[in-house]
């Protein structure tokens, strides 16, 4: 449930990251000239001969948040580098806080790096689980609150760890160890939060198959794009559903949004410029999209309209309510927040197959399951 309403409102955070790279080329941080990255907008990475470095920008303040400098423990500390805090590749003993990450590290090939883990309960991957319970891998408590002397004892060569305003970090940050900030997060842009694969496959030295991997995400979701642009017919869209009286409606500029709308959807609040989410009340969201055609959601627990309506009595005054066309995605049951960051072309021709059946006559549902 926790991850549940950490999605939920991630997206009011987005909202803070639309002013950074104003004015700059797309892939460009404080005049950095990238070598790679091209959709992301919070990160920026330079390839050299006996270095790579990489700037993660901040999106509260502008700015920088973070810069690396990469370079290969096969090698002698060059001379003259830049400034940023060095960390030696291939990382082979990182404590990870996030199960989306490892999720990336396993389809890289590099789960072994993983040796230690917080909040374990949120870790699903059979592995990790495994690993814990046995001690390979080191339970280090919860996010919030590490148990220090875990840390410690196992000796991480990086912590990954997703930044929020102000971070202290408190003792972790004094350990001197390589505190990696994972801001991918905050990407609005579906093809540029996956991007960040390309820092993490720098990390973990598996640069060719993070950089193959994401031109196949990018050639895939161009291709549904493309295929979704050309249907018929585009019906309207609403998603998520009110929740102890609010309900969070994505901005019309956050990454749902683009994503409905990549899919050959109309998302109902397109025209909004918000790249966070919307906190309206149900009769706010009932006088844009009483007759949606289609409606979404991310809960879990709600397999039937009858559940649907008893969540919220006047959920059955919803158009797509009436007509059938509601999809709930139980995220206790899918791998929706592992996988989807990093692979944002499954979730668009998720959407894409069930807005045009036609054009994709084959396609079997992997997260989204209709409710009558």
């Amino acid at each position: 449930m926790k991850r549940i309403l950490l999605f939920a409102v991630l997206p009011a955070l987005l909202l803070l990251t639309s002013c950074f790279k104003s004015g700059q080329n797309e892939g460009s941080v404080l005049g950095v000239q990238d070598t790679v990255i091209t959709a992301a907008k919070l990160l920026s990475m330079q390839r050299n001969a006996d270095y790579t470095l990489v700037i993660v920008g901040d999106p509260w303040k502008g700015g920088e948040l973070h810069r690396y400098v990469l370079v290969p423990n096969d090698v002698d500390l060059p001379e003259n580098l830049p400034e940023g805090t060095i960390v030696r590749t291939p990382i082979t003993n990182a404590l990870v806080y996030s199960s989306v990450h490892t999720s990336l590290m396993a389809e890289l090939g590099a789960l072994d790096a993983v040796r230690g883990v917080v909040d374990k309960q949120y870790f699903n991957d059979s592995v990790i689980t495994a690993g814990v319970a046995s001690g390979r891998i080191a339970d280090c408590g919860n996010s919030m609150n590490p148990t220090v002397e875990k840390v410690i004892d196992m000796q991480p060569d990086a912590i990954l760890l997703s930044p929020y305003q102000d971070a202290s970090y408190g003792q972790i940050a004094k350990l001197d160890i390589p505190i990696i900030e994972c801001a991918d997060y905050l990407e609005y842009d579906p093809l540029g939060r996956a991007e960040w694969m390309r820092f993490y496959g720098e990390l973990v030295g598996k640069r060719a198959q993070a950089d193959s991997l994401y031109d196949a995400v990018v050639a895939a979701y161009i291709d549904t794009k493309r295929k979704a642009s050309g249907a018929a017919t585009h019906p309207t869209v609403v998603t998520e559903m009110v929740i102890n009286g609010i309900w969070n409606v994505p901005g019309g500029q956050s990454y749902m949004a683009r994503i409905l709308n990549d899919a050959g959807g109309r998302y109902l609040w397109a025209d909004d410029k918000n790249t966070g989410s919307l906190a309206l009340d149900f009769n706010q969201v009932l006088a844009v999209a009483q007759n949606a055609d289609y409606w979404f959601i991310k809960w879990t627990g709600i397999t039937t309209l009858k559940d649907l309506q008893g969540a919220y009595e006047l959920n059955k005054e919803m158009a797509a309510f009436q007509n059938k066309r509601v999809y709930v995605c139980d995220t206790d049951k899918t791998r929706f927040f592992d996988r989807v960051p990093f692979h944002p072309e499954v979730l668009l021709r998720e959407f894409a197959a069930i807005l045009h059946p036609e054009l994709f006559p084959d396609y079997q549902n992997q997260m989204y399951y209709h409710i009558d």
